[in-house]
């Protein structure tokens, strides 16, 4: 009961909507006529308005209950939603599964993993979020992400349960119409601090520690589609993961720098790991968005494994 107002009464009126008549209503709810009648009755006596015009063979709706019939669905359908999340949270759903991620994670198989969560959890609410680099992990220790997919610089954190999903590796690019392509020859450090180099950057510690920045002069960026875009207009060179540069490479846009005196760390992949708190266990639609995302990931890396291996 909502005050003077009740679910089954908005039922009733959504359900002569539907079939037509009063007498259909009440053979689909599995009730006498004059049961359906006093309904729609006390409803309209309650709230003060008249639903259904009754001059005629049949009711018909008036101009404000084709209103309020609108609203009775909608209120209708956020009843069902509850009393389904309700269920599920009694099975062990969590109530709602907030997620971030890093800007270097591959979002193809994160994308499918979604739409399949949606499928498997229809009412469960999910937020998302994408963080600069390192933002993944603060979002999941202050509490705001039960689930980050995240690059671990320094290994996994005691406080931490992670387990890898896949790796990124990241080439060292620039635009074909860059001065650095221009040079036609493998390139030195001296060559590189020449020129602009986009970094990636955590927003909240920008003087943090940088693997592969060997430019002097650096612009720093968040997002990896504003650098994307940088990077083929020609104002640097960076190191891009490998799956975003594939096409550019092969069209020309961009060309691969062989750099002979680079950092000995930088050529090595970058592991993403998803991650939790040790202390906050995951629910069952959280460790079901994990298992298909190892799964998805898994997939993918040996779809591609076994393409390249194909085309060398």
């Amino acid at each position: 009961m909502l005050g003077t107002l009740s679910l089954d009464q908005l039922r009733v009126l959504v359900t002569i909507d539907e079939t037509g008549s009063l007498s259909a209503a009440g053979r689909r709810l599995n009730r006498a006529q004059s049961a359906i009648s006093q309904a729609v009755a006390t409803l309209e006596a309650t709230q003060g308005v008249v639903v259904f015009d009754r001059s005629g063979h049949r009711p018909v709706l008036t101009e404000m209950g084709r209103v309020l019939v609108a609203q009775a669905r909608r209120v209708l359908s956020g009843a069902a939603q509850f009393e389904a999340l309700a269920a599920a949270i009694r099975e062990g759903v969590e109530p709602e599964l907030a997620v971030a991620i890093d800007p270097l994670v591959p979002t193809g198989a994160f994308i499918e993993s979604l739409h399949a969560l949606e499928e498997q959890f229809p009412h469960l609410p999910v937020s998302f979020s994408t963080e600069g680099l390192g933002g993944a992990e603060r979002r999941l220790r202050q509490g705001d992400a039960s689930l980050a997919l995240c690059v671990l610089l320094f290994g996994v954190p005691e406080d931490l349960i992670a387990v890898p999903v896949c790796d990124v590796v990241l080439v060292p690019v620039v635009s074909a119409d860059h001065e650095l392509a221009r040079l036609n020859r493998a390139v030195t450090r001296a060559d590189l601090a020449e020129h602009v180099q986009l970094i990636l950057s955590d927003p909240s510690a920008p003087g943090g520690p940088h693997y592969g920045v060997l430019s002097p002069r650096r612009w720093r960026f968040v997002e990896l589609g504003r650098r994307f875009d940088f990077l083929l207009g020609g104002l640097g060179w960076c190191r891009m993961p490998d799956y975003l540069v594939e096409a550019p490479l092969r069209d020309g846009r961009l060309v691969r720098l062989e750099i002979v005196d680079d950092d000995p760390d930088a050529p090595a992949p970058r592991r993403i790991f998803a991650a939790t708190m040790r202390d906050r266990a995951l629910g069952r639609a959280g460790s079901w968005l994990l298992n298909d995302l190892r799964t998805r990931f898994s997939t993918r890396a040996e779809k591609r494994g076994r393409a390249l291996s194909e085309g060398s």
